[in-house]
């Protein structure tokens, strides 16, 4: 017959409830108990089950990762992450992916947390910033923490890079080599980032006593198609930019397909950067200068303050701006 909790109990002369702390890390077990309940299993071969262990403990062993149908390399990067920590921690990640359009989300959040009883969740943007899905979260009790979030940053314990200021080194850079036509593609309206590294362009102009032509911003939607159809606006413009800052690696690599289509060089006629550094980046020709974003950095500290069950705010996380061969100074090449 195979090893159990009361086994163990019995063997290390100690409640089934604490064998239930030691298997779950809790705090508060004198280092003296721990020892002689970890040595008890080791001597019985003793391999708790997850089930078991959640049986014991009041805990499911997994957690939710929530996002609203991202692109494959953020969601490959955000696995990545998390893959280790949650090997680390014993506990199974389940990715949940929602339709922000959906009437019903809110509902489905509930359903999620009835049925799979997470110990956490994870939220990616837009899905960070929907109030009815926090207020779900917190009614039921369930930790969670916010990967770049818009709003009420306190809220939660949070994680992200400076939007804002990386936007504002990338523009900087362009007009630092000699661009004062600058395009800048925004991303989806729904997520929070795309107004921050909106405000990083328009920063970055101001600055340089640059003015601001509306004409230069056009609407994205973070995919490919969107960057391809703002870049064709941008370069039938009367007097067109020398520069486009995409606010994705997808629609930057839009961008670049529409200055092929056209038969202009980048960088020669056209600088192009993008914006997170997936691994698109590197497989477009020429490779794109970007901000690398630590996609997989971000869900590894935002695993790790969940299952800390950190205080709320907001930890950042720096960004890199990285240079290659899609930006060089007007006319250069």
């Amino acid at each position: 017959m195979a090893t159990n909790i009361k086994d163990v109990s019995r063997a290390a002369g100690v409640s089934i409830k604490t064998v239930s702390r030691v298997l779950n890390n809790e705090r508060y077990v004198r280092p003296a108990t721990r020892a002689r309940v970890e040595e008890a299993m080791a001597r019985l071969g003793f391999r708790p089950s997850a089930a078991a262990r959640a049986l014991a403990g009041g805990r499911s062993f997994q957690i939710a990762l929530m996002c609203s149908n991202p692109g494959p390399y953020y969601l490959h990067g955000l696995i990545a992450g998390l893959r280790g920590r949650c090997a680390a921690e014993g506990v199974r990640l389940i990715v949940h992916a929602y339709d922000i359009e959906g009437t019903e989300l809110s509902e489905d959040v509930r359903d999620m947390l009835r049925q799979l009883s997470p110990d956490g969740v994870i939220l990616t943007p837009p899905i960070a910033d929907l109030e009815p899905v926090l207020d779900a979260l917190e009614a039921a009790n369930t930790p969670y923490v916010r990967i770049s979030p818009g709003i009420s940053p306190g809220r939660s314990a949070a994680v992200a890079i400076d939007n804002e200021a990386a936007a504002r080194a990338v523009t900087g850079m362009m007009i630092g080599l000699g661009h004062r036509r600058i395009g800048f593609v925004v991303g989806h309206r729904s997520y929070a980032v795309s107004n921050q590294r909106l405000a990083g362009y328009l920063d970055a102009l101001r600055d340089a006593g640059l003015g601001v032509d509306l004409e230069l911003v056009q609407q994205g939607w973070f995919d490919f198609a969107s960057g391809q159809a703002a870049a064709d606006r941008l370069l039938d413009l009367r007097d067109p930019p020398t520069a486009v800052f995409a606010s994705s690696d997808d629609m930057a690599a839009g961008v670049l397909a529409a200055a092929h289509r056209r038969r202009l060089s980048v960088p020669g006629d056209l600088s192009i950067a993008g914006f997170d550094d997936t691994d698109l980046a590197r497989s477009v020709w020429p490779p794109l200068t970007t901000v690398r974003q630590p996609i997989a950095v971000l869900a590894e500290r935002a695993a790790e303050l969940l299952f800390e069950r950190a205080e709320p705010g907001l930890r950042l996380v720096p960004y890199e701006l990285v240079r290659r061969e899609t930006v060089a100074a007007p006319g250069a090449c």
